[in-house]
C-alpha cells in the first residue's frame, strides 16, 4: 500500500486506547496508516458491557464525519452485550469462528444502517478473543518479568491451552486479566499492561495471535478506492 489512509479505532476503554495510540499507531505509521483511537465509553468510565446501540452511534458519527476516513473496531468479545451475531455463538466455537461471526454480523448491520457509506471499503470491525491481556502472553519471559513472577507460571498456562493464546479464557475467574491479577494483585491494565505490551512488540503479537494479525493485515491492505 502506497497511499496514506486515516483510521479511527473505536475501542472499549482507556487500556485499549493507550495501546493503540502509544504502541500500535507508531507501528502502522511507518506503513502510511494514520491510526488513532477513541473510546466508545466516556473517558474515565469502566469498560465492558458495550452495547451495539451505543457503539453504532459512534460508528455512524465517524463514518459520516469524513468521507475519506476508515473506521475500525477493537473490542473485547466478553466486553460486548446485545451485539449482532453474539446469540448465534456456541460454546464449542473456535476463536476464529467467534470473531468471524461477530465481524460479519456487524458488517451486515452497519451496511443496513449506512447503505451509502461504502462500508466494504471504510469499515473494518475486529473483536479481541478474548481480552487485551491475551496479547501479553505472547512472550512469557517478558510478561513474567513485568509481573515479578517465575516464567514457568506463564508457560504452564499456555501449555494448558496447547499454545493457543486465544483460548486462555474459560470463565470469568480465569480470563487473562484475572490470571494476571492473581499473580500480581496490584496489576493495573494501564500501569502494568501497556509497558509489558511495548516490550513484547507488535511483530511478536502478530506471529502469536492469528486474529490480531488478520486485523492488522486488513488495515494494511485497506484502500479508499
Amino acid at each position: 500500500m502506497s497511499k496514506y489512509i486515516e483510521v479511527v479505532a473505536i475501542v472499549e476503554g482507556a487500556t485499549e486506547e493507550n495501546f493503540i495510540n502509544k504502541i500500535l499507531a507508531p507501528y502502522l505509521g511507518y506503513r502510511n496508516i494514520g491510526l488513532h483511537a477513541t473510546q466508545v465509553s466516556k473517558p474515565g468510565q469502566k469498560g465492558g458491557n458495550v452495547k451495539f446501540d451505543r457503539a453504532k452511534n459512534d460508528i455512524r458519527t465517524h463514518l459520516k464525519q469524513r468521507k475519506d476516513t476508515i473506521v475500525t473496531l477493537f473490542l473485547d468479545y466478553y466486553g460486548i452485550a446485545d451485539w449482532p451475531g453474539k446469540e448465534t455463538i456456541h460454546g464449542n466455537d473456535s476463536p476464529e469462528q467467534i470473531e468471524k461471526i461477530l465481524r460479519e454480523s456487524t458488517m451486515e448491520k452497519v451496511k443496513e444502517m449506512l447503505p451509502d457509506m461504502y462500508i466494504d471499503h471504510r469499515f473494518i470491525p475486529f473483536f479481541v478473543i478474548h481480552e487485551f491481556e491475551t496479547l501479553l502472553f505472547c512472550k512469557p519471559e517478558v510478561l513474567a518479568e513485568g509481573l515479578g513472577i517465575a516464567p514457568k507460571m506463564v508457560e504452564d498456562t499456555i501449555k494448558e491451552f496447547n499454545g493457543d493464546l486465544e483460548r486462555i479464557n474459560n470463565s470469568e475467574a480465569t480470563a487473562p486479566s484475572k490470571r494476571l491479577e492473581k499473580w500480581m494483585p496490584s496489576y493495573k491494565k494501564t500501569v502494568n499492561g501497556i509497558p509489558i505490551a511495548e516490550k513484547i512488540g507488535i511483530d511478536q503479537m502478530r506471529s502469536s495471535v492469528p486474529q490480531f494479525d488478520k486485523w492488522l493485515s486488513a488495515l494494511e491492505n485497506a484502500t479508499m478506492e
